[in-house]
């Protein structure tokens, strides 16, 4: 079964990953003196090298941070009964804050230092009901377009046999960080 091997490999990683924020300062918000003079994929290795606050946020929805690299992040995420609508399917803000959060650190690391972003729009399209098949999913964000005051990404999230569950596309604004005025 590939995607059982796959499975097992996702679960690797993230318990490496799980040590290496266990090792760290843990959850929480970065200050301005923390980040000061560094680019966004600096921020982000820092964060995933434990030596700056992951997001709380993290803890909360049951998903984590794996991978940044330059105009890319990757992130996966644990859907279980705590994430559930009414109708006892995952909650589609649940899927929609997971591929937020990898199409946002996409494009934080592409920002230079100083500059910042937020998220101005999200389009999320889910495609399927991850059900009970996948035990943990992935949100990949690529950005599509970095500027001076605008950056776009697209995202995908998906499980470990390749099944689609959702796409996105964020717009963000850019803009300079109040320190470093």
């Amino acid at each position: 079964m590939a995607g059982q091997e796959e499975l097992e490999r996702w679960l690797a990683q993230e318990r490496a990953q799980e040590a290496r924020f266990a090792a760290g300062v843990g959850p929480g918000v970065a200050g301005p003196e923390q980040v000061a003079g560094l680019t966004g994929m600096e921020t982000l290795q820092a964060m995933l090298a434990g030596r700056l606050p992951f997001a709380p946020i993290a803890r909360t929805l049951d998903f984590l941070l794996l991978e940044a690299d330059e105009g890319r992040a990757l992130f996966q995420g644990t859907p279980g009964p705590a994430h559930l609508n009414p109708m006892g399917g995952i909650h589609g803000g649940w899927y929609a804050t997971l591929l937020d959060s990898a199409l946002g650190c996409a494009v934080h690391s592409r920002m230079p230092a100083g500059r910042g972003y937020t998220t101005a729009e999200l389009s999320v399209n889910i495609v399927r009901a991850i059900g009970d098949r996948a035990p943990r999913v992935r949100a990949e964000g690529k950005v599509l377009h970095a500027g001076r005051q605008l950056a776009t990404a697209e995202g995908r999230l998906y499980g470990p046999d390749g099944t689609l569950y959702a796409h996105a596309t964020t717009t963000c604004l850019v803009f300079e960080l109040p320190s470093a005025r």
